[in-house]
């Protein structure tokens, strides 16, 4: 999701983008009425006595968390369900799609972790044919594993790990040549 603001006068206006590139107006968020595409939504964010902060949706509670910030990179977990975006301007978010459409194709895919972890088991080799959705490792967090699969079809080019490394998240795993 991609979070961006504009400025008329007084009123604040932001567009939340999601990764499907949906668009949603958000209307004056820091005032004590949101509206969201024109209609008022009713969602309060508060603290309670302990320091906790929640978001109050439809009557319900749900404990919100800023976990991480990265820049204008931000992952948020609300009631144990983590949501990453982005925070950009008008202009920068206008670039950025400018640049998209005329950027080249790029022939190599990163397949990056998920989540920092141990690589348990790496299930191709190099120069490898594989199908999106192939599983490709073996990572384990939080004493679970996880199977990774790639997200593209291609030949693996490069393997960045091995089995008993422990990764970060978003760090590179795997070059996959399209």
């Amino acid at each position: 999701m991609k979070l961006y603001s504009r400025n008329k006068k007084t009123e604040h206006q932001y567009f939340a983008v999601t990764p499907a590139e949906k668009k949603y107006e958000i209307s004056n968020p820091f005032s004590e009425e949101l509206k969201i595409n024109g209609k008022k939504a009713d969602i309060k964010i508060f603290e309670d006595e302990e320091g906790f902060t929640y978001l109050e949706y439809k009557g319900k509670k749900y404990l919100a968390e800023i976990i991480e910030k990265n820049q204008n990179k931000y992952t948020v977990l609300l009631n144990g369900v983590s949501y990453s975006f982005t925070i950009e301007s008008p202009i920068s978010y206008s670039r950025r799609k400018y640049l998209e459409k005329y950027k080249q194709a790029s022939k190599t895919e990163f397949i990056t972790a998920p989540m920092p972890g141990k690589i348990i088991e790496l299930l191709v080799d190099e120069n490898t044919t594989v199908k999106e959705g192939d599983a490709i490792l073996i990572l384990e967090a939080m004493k679970m594993q996880n199977e990774i699969s790639s997200h593209v079809n291609g030949k693996v080019k490069k393997i960045n790990v091995k089995a008993g490394d422990t990764v970060a998240k978003d760090e590179v795993l795997m070059e996959i040549e399209k």
